[in-house]
């Protein structure tokens, strides 16, 4: 419905309200720029100015669209600097992945089913079943994990990294940085210097464990029954229950459906025990799933291979990361929000293992919430090096210029390796950091 404009009579202005298409209609010529920017939808067709100020033209449509106007220029996908997550504090409970009031919106809606008799609607893989589409994706992401283990550990040979003796720091350059941030806990004697020593594999890929379990919707671990499961990386126990056939970890493979009223499972095609074949298994041929051991495993690379190496593994950690985020989207991954204890299916666990904050009022339990990509596979982020063999990072006043990259990335990175977009801007790299005296000078 259209509003008379304050300068048209009512006269002209009845044939168009009760549908008539074409009527003359006289603007005063104030109006002639809001006509050529809102124009309120009319469009003239032989328009003509006369000299009293006014046109007169014949309506031909109308609409209440305002005219588009001309595509602005795409912005950059990535900015130009961004800064790293913020490190969370140890004395406080880590955020939910998910807002609060929808995990209770949820909670109440399976609640009122379950009052009325109703079963839960699940769907695969959340009813126990395999989710066909993602079973190639749990493949490929195993193949690239094994690749990225294979591929570290040939370029450690050649690419020096320290690990802090006393606190989580790492460092990839030919000797440590100087800056005084250390928080182990004989910090102070050094004035928070770091101790450093030769790194590791499990310094880059931080050793993520997860129970392996042959029914994820069986009995659930408890603290007494803890040591008669394995501990196996969780992206494996990840792909195993997405449809990875491994023979030394066998998993139960349903044909029906589980059935649930609330959080009760009413049908879940009985109990069965878990088969053992792992205990005359080979260890030798589940050696390529772990960080243990990898760098004595594979030799040194010829040097005309390293920059090869280097892309594999950054496509390998890239693929991994990315088949990781699309498995958790369906299968159901469980994290502490106190420490870093991760667990792949739909309950945790019930060991009593948890240390972190306030672990005595809940009796060493761990407090389960969804776990985030992060948590399963960290980045473990650290100091970006332009000039590998110059002098050490110093800290102070230039911290604040240095830019931060996963540590996968600046080891593949330094060995030739391309930087993936999405890594530029935390690694700062159109920044110069200046000398030290400029660095005071800097607001």
């Amino acid at each position: 419905m259209f509003h008379k404009p304050p300068t048209v009579s009512s006269a002209l202005w009845e044939p168009y309200q009760k549908g008539a298409c074409l009527c003359t209609i006289e603007f005063k010529r104030t109006q002639l720029s809001a006509v050529n920017s809102y124009s309120v939808g009319f469009k003239f067709e032989h328009g003509k100015l006369h000299k009293g100020g006014s046109i007169l033209g014949t309506i031909f449509s109308a609409s209440r669209k305002p005219r588009v106007e001309p595509t602005l220029r795409k912005r950059e996908a990535y900015p130009q600097n961004v800064d790293l997550p913020p490190i969370l504090p140890k004395q406080k409970k880590k955020p939910y992945p998910i807002p609060f009031k929808k995990i209770k919106q949820v909670a109440k809606e399976d609640k009122k089913l379950a009052e009325m008799g109703i079963e839960k609607p699940l769907d695969p893989p959340k009813n126990g079943l395999l989710a066909p589409d993602l079973i190639p994706v749990a493949y490929q992401v195993l193949d690239a994990w094994k690749v990225l283990i294979k591929g570290l550990a040939q370029l450690l040979h050649v690419i020096p990294v320290y690990g802090c003796n006393e606190c989580s720091e790492v460092h990839v350059s030919h000797s440590g940085h100087h800056m005084q941030d250390c928080l182990g806990p004989t910090n102070s004697k050094r004035r928070s210097f770091h101790s450093w020593i030769k790194g590791s594999i499990n310094d880059i890929l931080v050793p993520i464990e997860a129970y392996h379990l042959y029914d994820p919707f069986g009995r659930r671990i408890k603290h007494e029954t803890r040591f008669q499961y394995d501990r196996i990386p969780a992206i494996v126990e990840l792909c195993i229950q997405a449809g990875v056939e491994i023979p030394e970890y066998p998993s139960r493979r349903r044909t029906k459906p589980i059935r649930m009223i609330g959080r009760k499972v009413i049908d879940r095609g009985g109990l069965v025990e878990e088969p053992q074949p792992w205990r005359a298994a080979n260890p030798s041929s589940l050696a390529d799933l772990d960080t243990h051991g990898a760098c004595e495993r594979f030799p040194p690379p010829l040097p005309s291979d390293i920059p090869k190496i280097a892309q594999e593994t950054m496509d390998a950690y890239e693929t991994v990361r990315f088949g990781v985020m699309k498995l958790m989207k369906k299968y159901t991954v469980k994290a502490c929000g106190y420490c870093t204890e991760v667990h792949v299916g739909p309950w945790g666990h019930n060991a009593k293992l948890c240390g972190e904050f306030k672990h005595q009022w809940r009796d060493g339990k761990h407090g389960w919430q969804d776990a985030t990509v992060d948590e399963v596979f960290p980045p473990n982020y650290v100091w970006h090096v332009k000039d590998p063999k110059g002098p050490p990072m110093k800290g102070g006043a230039l911290k604040k210029f240095y830019g931060k990259a996963p540590a996968v990335v600046e080891v593949c990175l330094q060995a030739g390796a391309r930087i993936p977009e999405k890594y530029k801007p935390m690694m700062r790299l159109d920044i110069v950091v200046p000398d030290t005296e400029e660095a005071q000078l800097v607001a």
